[in-house]
């Protein structure tokens, strides 16, 4: 149920409380009023009691005892009445509160089951990603190991393959479907043991990789942080052992 659904239930169970309250209070302060008049009507006949006591006669005294005596049964009534009254007006506070507190309780329920269905949703979603992210490492895997195995035959038919392969723009990084991922987060990765490696680090494809241009080198492929790339460079680039054996030329 709805947060709006909870209040508007619980203002429509109040919507009389303020007159029942309002009823009680008058009803209680009627009591106290009454009470007043006859403590006084009491006082009266105390005081005429012990002014005339030596004049009264025993008829007259007993019946102003029994008038004191009647006006105190009355006190007492009313104020058993208010006691009534008063926890009448209690216990219909306490209805209410222990109603709200029932409605809260379920509300807080409610919100935990969605929170606990908006979880299992996104668990869901992020399982479904992974596994499309998978099935792509794997094609591209695939497609590198048909690379390298045409790479490794001697002939110069495979050889011009390769260069042609290998020409910017013809041919992307083999991760390039991966997106940008940290190297420290490739240690988490689960690996497929099959799986070709690449790069001076001998780890598998993750994040921007890039070709060396060398045609006979090694390696051919390259994480960006591995050799301190962060952007690709334009024109031919080699990597850092191509790089020295070409200097050394």
């Amino acid at each position: 149920m709805a947060a709006g659904m909870y209040l508007e239930h619980y203002l429509d169970s109040i919507e009389n409380l303020p007159f029942e309250l309002q009823r009680n209070f008058n009803l209680m302060r009627d009591l106290d009023q009454r009470t007043e008049d006859l403590k006084g009507q009491i006082d009266s006949l105390a005081k005429e009691y012990t002014a005339n006591a030596r004049t009264l006669s025993s008829e007259q005294k007993l019946s102003i005892l029994r008038q004191i005596q009647q006006s105190y049964s009355k006190c007492k009534e009313f104020g058993d009445d208010k006691v009534q009254l008063a926890m009448q007006t209690y216990e219909m506070v306490d209805k209410h509160i222990r109603r709200l507190d029932t409605d809260l309780a379920r509300f807080e329920a409610d919100l935990k089951e969605k929170q606990i269905e908006s979880t299992d949703y996104d668990s869901t979603s992020s399982k479904g990603k992974k596994g499309d992210s998978r099935q792509k490492e794997k094609k591209v895997a695939k497609t590198r190991s048909k690379v390298k195995s045409s790479d490794e035959d001697g002939s110069p038919k495979s050889a011009q393959k390769k260069v042609k392969l290998l020409q910017p723009g013809e041919f992307n990084s083999p991760s390039s479907n991966f997106g940008n991922v940290h190297p420290s987060d490739v240690l988490d990765m689960p690996v497929d043991p099959n799986e070709p490696t690449y790069c001076l680090c001998h780890q598998v494809s993750y994040g921007e990789m890039i070709g060396c241009d060398n045609t006979d080198c090694s390696i051919e492929w390259f994480h960006f942080a591995c050799v301190g790339l962060t952007t690709k460079p334009r024109g031919k680039w080699y990597c850092p052992r191509c790089s020295q054996d070409r200097k050394r030329k």
